[in-house]
């Protein structure tokens, strides 16, 4: 009977105000952002967008039940700087943005997400790339090292995994995040399973059947950890400072460091990799022969 209750409380009360919520943050984000962009360049316009911009993502945030816990906010990002994260759901950008703002990396969309995004690029400098754009990983930097070159303007917010990962582990990071050069601000995403699970398996399901998840779950809680900001050393390459801020993220999310490519669970694995396994297995199994010739 309780788990009957339960059910009904969550699909037929808290679904139908969350979906109302999410409408409503939503439509003023982009009636906002339109409106905000019509205004010429000035600090009254960075005001105003930052202030929709928080706003409407708090009101999204309550969509979802959401009760967040930050740490250390002396080590907010800062303009100019890049804010690196461990990746869980597409719903961890409304985590962060509820307590500060970023301008947002990502591949241009169709449809609602088109709408949105092309609002919100009008108020704030988003970085959008056409499809085609995407491969060019020479133009992707170019553009990124402009964007933080202006002190002026927002943090980057990236996530460096490139896709979800199950809230336990934080997978290897992609170091064309980490040739930007900059300032880099660690952030550590931890989220609650007890109320409600943030997952996003995009093998399993869809966008709508994850909402639709998220949105009948009784809360979202999560804890979220600035950490101090952290540069490149001297003989230090893209790829040591990737796995020294992930070794970081890990550390104080209470996560499990793992060095595979999160890609892989939706992709073939390489040839390479495989041989790579197999010298490995190989050298394993002569090296066991060996020991027991010689104790034989």
């Amino acid at each position: 009977m309780v788990w009957v209750l339960g059910v009904i409380v969550r699909y037929c009360v808290l679904l139908p105000l969350r979906v109302t919520l999410a409408f409503i943050g939503i439509s003023f984000l982009v009636i906002g952002t339109t409106l905000v962009g019509q205004l010429p360049e000035s600090s009254l316009k960075n005001r105003l967008s930052e202030l929709v911009h928080l706003t409407c993502c708090r009101i999204c945030v309550r969509a979802l039940s959401g009760t967040i816990h930050y740490h250390n906010k002396q080590y907010r990002p800062q303009k100019g700087g890049i804010c690196v994260a461990n990746h869980t759901s597409p719903i961890d950008v409304l985590i962060l943005t509820t307590d500060g703002c970023y301008a947002m990396v990502g591949q241009v969309h169709g449809g609602l997400m088109g709408i949105i995004q092309r609002a919100m690029v009008k108020a704030c400098p988003h970085v959008w790339f056409e499809r085609s754009e995407m491969k060019d990983r020479h133009l992707v930097t170019k553009r990124l090292r402009e964007h933080i070159a202006d002190k002026k303007k927002l943090p980057i917010l990236i996530f460096p995994e490139g896709t979800c990962i199950n809230n336990t582990s934080v997978m290897m990071f992609k170091k064309g995040s980490f040739e930007i050069g900059g300032t880099i601000y660690p952030v550590a995403i931890k989220y609650n399973p007890q109320f409600g699970d943030a997952f996003w398996n995009s093998s399993k399901y869809n966008m709508v059947s994850y909402l639709l998840r998220v949105m009948t779950s009784w809360a979202i809680v999560c804890d979220v950890w600035y950490m101090p900001p952290m540069t490149r050393e001297e003989g230090e390459d893209a790829v040591q400072f990737a796995n020294r801020v992930k070794s970081a993220i890990a550390i104080q999310g209470g996560l499990t460091e793992l060095p595979w490519d999160g890609g892989l669970k939706r992709a073939k694995v390489k040839d390479t990799y495989k041989e790579e396994q197999q010298k490995n297995y190989s050298k394993m199994i002569v090296g066991n022969g060996s020991l027991n010739s010689e104790l034989d």
